[in-house]
């Protein structure tokens, strides 16, 4: 999970920030909205945790801009001190997603944010992803291809998980590699051997791979003519 903390108090960001980190997700930071914004819109993060009270512009402002300006629809949670009705009835109004007050533990701010990324997600209940004749189920991390299991390394696991769950979306190689090795630098060539390593297992069982190579971006799941791409 990529998470941006925009919070202004240096104790209660970098609490959150090792914390986080800590967990295994690839954290930013910024102390003020003006940062803040800019990293919401030019970043792409799965999660946002936001205080009300930042300096240059103020949470709510910020949260308003990134839903009706900037189109976004990244899941915001609220961090704040402000514990009355109306400051939370601002906040949802302004297009919060949840609300904690501030003191707060970490693992409850950890279980919120995974709970808003699972849900945008469409990963709350069990929802096993099927194109065509191949089928995955997320929980078990099982796939099958007209039945027959197909045996699947854990990155490429998740790059089938992508790839199913928004088919013809093209998924450039910058998300898919993100996604696989978060910040740090794989070598130029790992993308495309894990890449290879799917689209044989899959082509080993069915005879082709849904894969699509779209040439200078990236990749998608397509019908091409019933062959591999």
């Amino acid at each position: 999970m990529r998470v941006l903390i925009i919070e202004d108090d240096l104790d209660i960001a970098g609490n959150l920030y090792e914390f986080l980190e800590g967990r295994g997700n690839v954290v930013d930071l910024a102390r003020d909205g003006v940062t803040g914004m800019h990293l919401a819109v030019s970043g792409d993060f799965d999660a946002i945790v936001l205080d009300l009270g930042l300096p240059g512009v103020d949470g709510l402002g910020l949260c308003r801009k990134l839903r009706r300006e900037a189109m976004q629809d990244v899941p915001v949670l609220i961090l704040t001190a402000r514990d009355l009705l109306d400051d939370k009835l601002a906040a949802f109004d302004s297009g919060a997603d949840d609300y904690l007050v501030k003191p707060f533990a970490l693992r409850e701010v950890e279980a919120r944010l995974n709970a808003l990324v699972a849900r945008r997600r469409g990963r709350v209940v069990n929802k096993r992803l099927r194109y065509e004749a191949i089928e995955y189920d997320p929980d078990k991390l099982a796939v099958t291809v007209d039945g027959r299991s197909v045996h699947l390394s854990r990155k490429c696991l998740r790059l089938l998980e992508m790839l199913i769950a928004s088919p013809h979306r093209v998924f450039t190689r910058a998300e898919l590699e993100r996604e696989l090795w978060g910040d740090e630098h794989p070598q130029s060539d790992s993308l495309r051997s894990h890449m290879h390593m799917l689209r044989r297992a899959l082509t080993d069982v069915r005879g082709n791979a849904p894969i699509e190579t779209v040439h200078g971006v990236g990749y998608r799941f397509a019908v091409i003519d019933g062959r591999q791409a």
